[in-house]
């Protein structure tokens, strides 16, 4: 008994390691941009009501949400707050972690416990062999939700460890409102989520370019007992919605007919989630398209786009410019610009001498009154000291 605790507590200090690095440092796979988990910070979004909800916009479903998926604000929301049911849409934050902490080529071993696991099924058999990567194909495409508990299992050991992770990521996500109590979202009066929190996961899970491509699949054939499977993604956005490119359908009692979707045009990645739908395309199709038309995004900064100058003190120049660290875009609706306001803060002068990328100051961006995005601005360039002798008259003359 003992050694069986010190293996359990041996695997979740591993995991833990890994949703706070990624799962890259541990398991030697690519890192993807903005990959850190380690800390919480808020998504940054914007109310729906600041935006007004449209009256000509009706969704059937009883919650519902639009999200700009570069911004993370918040188009349209529909009690996208309320715990619920979530069905398969689970899968999502199964496959995430499963990527993240895996080794896409190991192979996993299906148990007896997952090959007999009820519901929607890519009829794994026990004892079967197949890579991790095929497992995903399976949960994600199919909805297989043996092949989600044999995707645990082979991670952490057993099923209850990987949804305690599940859990973990969820909270390190901002995914507050959710809880996992299995990895496939069968039926459990304590596994519930939102549209929110779900947009908020998808959101950071198409980050991933394995779980995106997973997701964006059409058909796809995976290793079987006596050949191969032949799966077809169960989303039917794949193949009516222009630019679509993902993500999870699911379906029970309890939670209705529920749809993760996410959709590119002209550059912009949108996110719509409705749950206990009464005709989840129509629903989806209805938001996209909402936020297509009716939004765009505008760049307010440039990575490394000069916003001011600031005094420097005894330097060989006299001022030295400032640059926003990263970009900063927020999403408006069309030819709304006026609705943007950006507050920068600076340093009023600096010391020489003076380092290039030195930070000095922030620039803050607000939508509507509403606080969206930020950057720390740093010196473009370096500003050295005065020579001695400059320094010593210029010195003599601040005395005089």
């Amino acid at each position: 008994m003992h050694h069986k605790k010190v293996k359990a507590l041996l695997i979740c200090t591993i995991f833990l390691l890994c949703l706070t690095l990624g799962g890259s440092a541990l398991f030697g796979q690519e890192a993807y941009e903005d990959d850190v988990f380690f800390v919480y910070q808020p998504s940054n979004t914007i109310p729906a009501g600041n935006f007004g909800q449209p009256n000509r916009l009706w969704v059937s479903a009883d919650a519902a949400i639009l999200m700009d998926a570069t911004t993370g604000q918040v188009l349209y929301e529909k009690n996208a707050h309320k715990r619920r049911p979530i069905a398969s849409t689970t899968k999502i934050m199964t496959a995430l972690l499963a990527i993240e902490c895996g080794n896409l080529k190991s192979v996993a071993t299906v148990s007896k416990h997952a090959a007999g696991t009820e519901g929607s099924s890519i009829y794994l058999r026990a004892g079967e062999k197949l890579t991790l990567e095929h497992l995903l194909y399976g949960a994600l495409m199919h909805s297989g939700n043996d092949a989600c508990v044999a995707i645990a299992e082979h991670i952490a050991g057993k099923e209850e460890l990987f949804v305690n992770l599940m859990n973990y990521k969820a909270y390190l996500l901002g995914a507050r409102n959710t809880h996992f109590a299995n990895t496939n979202g069968l039926p459990h009066d304590q596994h519930l989520s939102t549209a929110y929190d779900l947009a908020l996961i998808t959101r950071h899970a198409l980050k991933n370019p394995v779980f995106k491509q997973i997701v964006a699949t059409r058909t796809h054939k995976i290793k079987g007992p006596q050949g191969l499977r032949y799966l077809a993604n169960t989303n039917q956005m794949l193949w009516s919605y222009q630019g679509a490119n993902g993500v999870k359908t699911g379906t029970t009692n309890a939670a209705g007919k529920c749809l993760v979707s996410s959709a590119t045009r002209d550059g912009r990645l949108l996110i719509a989630v409705v749950l206990h739908a009464g005709d989840r395309y129509a629903d989806s199709i209805r938001l996209l398209d909402y936020g297509f038309q009716n939004f765009t995004n505008h760049t307010v900064v440039k990575k490394g786009e000069v916003v001011s100058t600031i005094k420097v003190n005894e330097g060989i120049k006299a001022e030295v410019p400032v640059v926003a660290d990263r970009d900063l875009v927020v999403t408006i609706p069309v030819k709304r610009t006026d609705m943007i306001d950006r507050l920068v803060e600076i340093e009023p002068v600096l010391q020489a001498p003076i380092k290039s990328g030195q930070k000095v100051g922030g620039i803050k961006v607000k939508v509507n009154g509403q606080f969206v995005t930020a950057a720390n601005l740093i010196t473009k360039e370096p500003v050295d000291l005065l020579p001695l002798h400059k320094l010593i008259w210029h010195r003599m003359r601040r005395q005089l």
